[in-house]
Order: structure tokens, then C-alpha cells, then sequence
């Protein structure tokens, strides 16, 4: 093992209130002080339950993939387990996601964007 993963850093126009968007999908602390990242307008973080850390970069000219539109690609998407996948699907969009593929009805997944536009996935368990 060459490293170890600190965490996952999406680009974004507004680290603070990205930060907050995954932390009501995920739970944790906002930018709980780190010794490994100064915080300000530019980087916000997220501790998650599980001990996965997402960072959040700002960025001034912040352009969202297009997904499934190869011409600006999602490069990564994360994915999420559910108890109830109309539930969680209620709660994202309540909190600013957008639906980008809902599905046949007969899959376990539905894909949405953040609303920087960067991709998800919300997973049923079964």
C-alpha cells in the first residue's frame, strides 16, 4: 500500500452550501476544524458518520458535467445506499438535486445531480 485515502474533493461555485447539501444526504459536521485543511470561501468540508471525509473546492467558472452528454463528461459519480428510494428521492430534491434519470421502475437506482450538477446515485437496498 503506497497511500491511504483522505478524502474525495468535488469542484463546486459554492463550497459552504455544497458542503451543507451533502451533509443533510449524508449527515456529519460542516467544517469541523482539521489539521489538514484550512478552511475559508474556497474550501468547505463535510466529516461523514462513516469517517469518509468530501471536500469542497470552489471554483469561479464552475462548469457541471453534462451527464450522459460525453462532450463534458462526470469524470466520477458517488453512490448512495437507501432504505427507501422515494423517500431519499423526496429529501434530495427538497434540498436543491434534479432528477436526471428516474428510471424504468424496475431498477434499483435512480440518477440525480447536486445542485453544482455534479452526479449521484441513489441506491435502493433490497
Amino acid at each position: 500500500m503506497i497511500a491511504e485515502l483522505q478524502c474525495v474533493v468535488l469542484d463546486c461555485p459554492a463550497p459552504r452550501e455544497h458542503a451543507e447539501f451533502y451533509r443533510a444526504v449524508l449527515g456529519g459536521e460542516v467544517d469541523r476544524p482539521d489539521r489538514r485543511w484550512s478552511l475559508d470561501e474556497a474550501w468547505s468540508t463535510l466529516h461523514t458518520p462513516g469517517g469518509l471525509v468530501l471536500c469542497f473546492q470552489g471554483v469561479t467558472d464552475h462548469r457541471p458535467p453534462t451527464w450522459p452528454d460525453p462532450e463534458r463528461p462526470q469524470q466520477f459519480h458517488l453512490d448512495f445506499g437507501v432504505a427507501d428510494l422515494d423517500a431519499a428521492e423526496e429529501q434530495v430534491l427538497a434540498r436543491g438535486a434534479t432528477v436526471l434519470d428516474e428510471g424504468d421502475g424496475r431498477r434499483s437506482w435512480r440518477v440525480y445531480a447536486d445542485p453544482a450538477g455534479h452526479p449521484f446515485c441513489l441506491v435502493g437496498h433490497h
